[in-house]
């Protein structure tokens, strides 16, 4: 898939809201961030725009994130939240002016939709942090995000996890949000996984719900021809007064147990804290073995 243009001193990044509101103050810590690195935050006021718990509606998110994915001056677009709403405007969108002058698209959670559809029409983006986490994320996640904006390859190294199986495998790597790629299903924007490596992370789901979206990608044939499977942070799960008897972990291993592919859990990706980037779309190799998993960008 075709990287965007990396970044430089003076580029222009617009912070934008596709999903839930967001206010000034949220993002004011990594606007400093952002202008103490070198770049140009682009926002003006129609970012704090509220329609109840959307950030302006439909039409208002989609005519702002429009404007700056034609803007020629504008090198990337940085996500300033996820929450729930980017697939609502998903299909008002018109990427014929990016694909001429393509930018990276960054942002992780709810904005997973976007990064579906821009691998759909051949681009990579980065799965980051993003400003209203700012506060609780580790330095190391927003250096990550630095790192591949100005087109450094990363590797990222793990521990051993009892749940994982071993093997070597290089592919496109793609993804996201778990929840969120399971509302995708039957769309023309869900990832093709023949051949690639999947990475998949969530917060806030009963583990039924966990184990109900892994069996409805598994019967949907979604890992059938897979690569390889990287999980990041199954975080704050919950249970029911009855347990499940799985942990989240447990439940996406079971789905992999008859499938012959390497699989790595504890990867520093997701709601987490400490939530490195990654460039969906880019060639990875992974590797797991007894001692440690390594992932790592190729090109």
């Amino acid at each position: 898939m075709i990287a965007p243009e990396y970044l430089s001193e003076g580029s222009k990044i617009a912070i934008v809201a596709t999903a839930r509101k967001i206010s000034e103050n949220d993002i004011s810590d990594a606007v400093h961030y952002l202008r103490n690195m070198g770049f140009i935050p682009v926002y003006d006021e129609r970012l704090f725009e509220t329609c109840h718990q959307f950030a302006g509606n439909d039409v208002h998110r989609s005519a702002v994130l429009q404007e700056y994915l034609d803007d020629d001056e504008i090198d990337a677009v940085l996500c300033a939240r996820g929450g729930y709403g980017t697939v609502r405007i998903i299909d008002n969108l018109n990427f014929s002016a990016f694909t001429n002058k393509p930018k990276w698209i960054i942002g992780y959670s709810d904005v997973t939709v976007l990064h579906a559809k821009i691998q759909n029409i051949g681009y990579q983006s980065i799965h980051a942090a993003m400003p209203v986490n700012f506060k609780e994320n580790t330095p190391l996640s927003w250096q990550s995000m630095m790192q591949i904006l100005t087109g450094d390859n990363l590797c990222y190294e793990v521990g051993n996890n009892e749940l994982n199986k071993k093997g070597y495998v290089e592919g496109e790597l793609i993804g996201g949000n778990l929840s969120v790629l399971y509302s995708l299903l039957g769309s023309d924007i869900f990832p093709d996984t023949e051949g690639k490596i999947l990475f998949i992370e969530d917060l806030d789901e009963y583990l039924y719900h966990i184990d109900r979206m892994m069996m409805a990608l598994h019967r949907a044939g979604k890992f059938k021809g897979l690569a390889g499977l990287v999980i990041g942070g199954l975080t704050r799960m919950h249970d029911n007064d009855i347990p499940f008897g799985m942990t989240a972990e447990e439940i996406v291993a079971e789905k992999m147990k008859d499938i012959d592919i390497p699989v790595c859990f504890g990867m520093p990706f997701g709601h987490l804290d400490d939530n490195r980037a990654l460039v969906l779309g880019a060639k990875y190799s992974l590797s797991v073995d007894d001692e440690h998993s390594l992932l790592c960008r190729i090109c």
